[in-house]
């Protein structure tokens, strides 16, 4: 869904910048804003990145599912999201387009990709994407604001990438819906340990079975509801305990195909809010 407007006043662009919001890279990088800084339609979402070792700021599950194929690339060596543009450089191109710059109440508003990627690649060493969803694309503004920062990248020599939903797998979206759908209830940080300790186990002893599969068989031999056991290792996945490839329709995922976060990233999950 689109994202709703915010506006930013000089001193709070000022403020951002002296924050250092929109620099550094890997662990030290700062978005430009935050979910709490842009209401978004939607689901927005705070991830804790196992490339970056940060928290990440997304705001729609169009950015969610872009960011976990990004994350899956086994070339990605660095995601920075909410990029901002040089805000001299897109005034410049918008006066050679003729094209209205961001703006409210005289203020120029600062510009943005949705993902700034590094790679290991050496064909392809970076690259920016905009994400959208297609029906935003038969808006004429933000068609002008898509060219200026299209034109933004290719000035500075680095591919820019437009995606919409149709360049997502449906099984992504599937997945994300599986995740996020039905809210988990809020367990606390000692049991998120404890099932976490045991399904580390688990789904060790059990690689080659389904996670539904067994799930099943961990609910008949503790005495469980009937999906008590899917919906505690659910909302592990949802809270980043474990990781696999988006692309795989959860219900086909094998135990193996679940790979563990190291301690020190659990750690730093436990200290990210859902």
């Amino acid at each position: 869904m689109a994202k709703k407007q915010y506006w930013n006043s000089e001193a709070k662009n000022a403020r951002w910048i002296k924050e250092g919001r929109g620099q550094g890279t890997g662990k030290d990088y700062k978005p430009w804003f935050t979910v709490r800084d842009v209401p978004s339609e939607g689901r927005s979402h705070r991830i804790f990145g196992h490339i970056t070792h940060r928290t990440h700021h997304l705001l729609s599950d169009l950015e969610l599912a872009t960011f976990l194929l990004l994350q899956w690339n086994g070339s990605t060596t660095d995601i920075r999201e909410q990029f901002p543009l040089d805000i001299s450089v897109t005034r410049s191109l918008c006066e050679t387009a003729g094209i209205k710059h961001p703006e409210h109440c005289g203020v120029l508003q600062f510009m943005s990709s949705d993902f700034l990627v590094n790679t290991s690649d050496p064909n392809n060493r970076s690259f920016a994407i905009q994400v959208k969803t297609s029906s935003a694309l038969e808006e004429p503004r933000t068609i002008e604001k898509l060219e200026i920062e299209r034109r933004y990248w290719l000035e500075k020599e680095i591919p820019w990438y437009l995606v919409t939903e149709k360049e997502i797998p449906v099984d992504v979206f599937k997945n994300l819906d599986w995740l996020y759908s039905l809210q988990a209830q809020d367990f606390t940080l000692e049991e998120e340990a404890r099932f976490f300790d045991f399904y580390s186990t688990q789904l060790e002893r059990n690689a080659s079975l389904t996670i539904i599969d067994l799930c099943k068989e961990l609910d008949s031999v503790y005495h469980l509801e009937l999906g008590d056991s899917l919906y505690q290792i659910r909302a592990l996945l949802a809270r980043r305990y474990f990781h696999f490839d988006i692309t795989i329709p959860y219900s086909k995922l094998r135990c193996g195909d679940l790979i563990l976060e190291s301690l020190d990233t659990v750690v730093e999950i436990q200290h990210v809010s859902g």
